[in-house]
């Protein structure tokens, strides 16, 4: 996807073979321009840029019907079934595999107990996202390079037992010494790594409310009570700079590539514009005829090809920015987690505790999208110039006016549904999070593409092309271990939690 840091893991030193002379020490033989080892920092650094990769992919924004497809709309209509899974093992997690089985550890760089943590809560983290996607992954006999490379697939339920302990275990090996350098997520504040993977945690833990409430409801105490973020400054954000090292890939696909092929979709704007919701001019673009119009989803042929640029809205300018922020794991979707706990009775206090997290949540929805620096750029067209600041508390223009409609108002009777449908708003972009919510609750109420042989929205995706040749023994007991798969690898199955 993106330029970044040159990947590092293993570079081979060069040295040159002197047979029978000794005359000079071994050193004049070791390239100084290509290290043998990389440092935990840099490992960290890109294990770190890679969590952006991962969340800017079309394929769960378009799932989620975040975004339409304008003129090709292959992928809106579930064209592609096989997905790799190996960048992410080959380069973030195997990056933190490196961290976590180093030999000794450079205390400049963060204690041990502090590297470690992180490289754990980050392991974590990607293979939650891993499992959400496929299913039964590689996970116990992963990343053993040579030692096995034809690694049997885990049970998802195994997987998620073994990350609620990885991520408690974590937070409590973090200790008071120094902190980890080449923390781009949160610059060396442990405080904050301990947030985030409780909130994590939290989230995973509500993932199981239909198949497992009883451990769900456990882990999801258990997490809010050992700490989770509790204002939009602690939210997992990064913060990409106006450098082609470090943009955004939005801005990547927009501008230097010239593909103008995403757009706000009409599911999203049809739903917001009547609410008069303040976050949409955030999230679009007005036409040019000034107004809010979002393209169908999943069209194809004459019908797509009938749909003018100038009458539709194209993705909002500061989503698409060369420097706009990925947001990550939010303090928002915690509050809107535990309205949905207050709700089914995993926490304490009801309705009244339901509707006082649901309130929460939306106006720090709010004040995260629509931060105050955003309004000289909003009402002159120009780009931001300024880079996300955690500190900015944003503007909340307009949430009085969102609060009043009849519609968004708690209602005892539809909280669910409202929980669902603010929290699907709030995760705009982060488009594999909010198809993992609307595969768990159903909210929102999505339609598939039409006309399209009846093919429905997906449930996983299915796993690399290439694990049928060179792991084909394991890759056939994953798909007939799985009871959702009913025997095939596509997109129809559904994965453990979705119930």
């Amino acid at each position: 996807m993106k330029n970044y840091l040159i990947y590092i893991l293993f570079i081979i030193a060069i040295s040159i073979g002197q047979t029978g002379c000794t005359k000079f020490p071994d050193s004049i033989n070791v390239n100084p321009n290509a290290p043998t080892n990389a440092s935990n920092a840099q490992l960290l650094t890109y294990a770190i840029n890679h969590m952006a990769d991962e969340i800017e992919s079309s394929y769960g924004i378009l799932y989620a019907q975040h975004w339409a497809e304008l003129p090709y709309t292959d992928n809106s209509r579930y064209t592609v079934v096989s997905f790799d899974f190996y960048d992410i093992y080959s380069q973030p997690l195997e990056n933190l595999y490196t961290i976590l089985n180093a030999k000794s550890y450079n205390v400049n760089e963060g204690s041990e107990a502090n590297q470690k943590a992180v490289a754990r809560i980050l392991k974590a983290y990607y293979f939650w996202q891993i499992t959400d996607r496929w299913g039964d992954i590689p996970y116990t006999n992963a990343l053993k390079g040579k030692d096995n490379l034809t690694p049997t697939y885990d049970k998802q339920q195994d997987i998620y037992t073994d990350l609620f302990k990885e991520l408690k275990e974590a937070v409590a090996q973090i200790d008071n010494g120094n902190a980890v350098t080449g923390d781009v997520l949160y610059d060396g504040d442990m405080d904050k790594w301990r947030m985030f993977a409780n909130s994590i945690r939290m989230i995973m833990a509500l993932r199981l409310s239909k198949i497992d409430a009883t451990t769900g409801k456990a882990q999801f105490n258990d997490a809010m009570q050992a700490g989770v973020f509790s204002d939009n400054s602690e939210s997992a954000v990064y913060a990409h700079l106006p450098e082609a090292n470090y943009e955004n890939y939005w801005y990547t696909v927009d501008e230097v590539q010239n593909r103008q092929w995403y757009w706000t979709s009409a599911t999203l704007v049809n739903y917001m514009k009547p609410l008069k919701d303040p976050r949409l001019p955030t999230f679009a673009e007005k036409n040019s005829h000034g107004d809010y119009v979002g393209v169908p989803y999943g069209l194809d042929g004459d019908a797509i090809a009938n749909i003018k640029t100038a009458d539709v809205s194209y993705t909002g300018l500061h989503i698409r920015s060369q420097n706009a922020p990925t947001f990550i794991v939010t303090y928002a979707e915690l509050l809107f987690a535990q309205a949905e706990a207050a709700k089914i009775g995993w926490i304490s206090g009801g309705d009244a505790s339901a509707e006082t997290f649901y309130n929460k949540g939306i106006e720090a929805s709010i004040r995260q999208w629509n931060r105050n620096y955003l309004k000289d750029y909003n009402a002159s067209g120009n780009p931001p110039e300024k880079n996300y600041d955690p500190t900015d508390t944003g503007d909340t223009t307009g949430l009085a006016v969102l609060m009043a409609q009849p519609s968004v108002k708690y209602s005892a009777t539809d909280a669910l549904k409202q929980i669902g449908y603010q929290k699907w708003v709030h995760l705009y972009t982060n488009g594999y999070e909010a198809w993992a919510e609307w595969r768990r609750t159903g909210y929102p109420s999505l339609s598939p593409a039409p006309n399209n042989n009846n093919i429905a929205i997906p449930r996983r995706q299915g796993y690399p092309t290439t694990e049928q040749t060179i792991n084909g023994t394991n890759y056939k007991a994953a798909v007939s271990q799985q009871s959702g798969l009913n025997g095939k690898d596509d997109l129809t199955g559904r994965i453990w939690w979705d119930k």
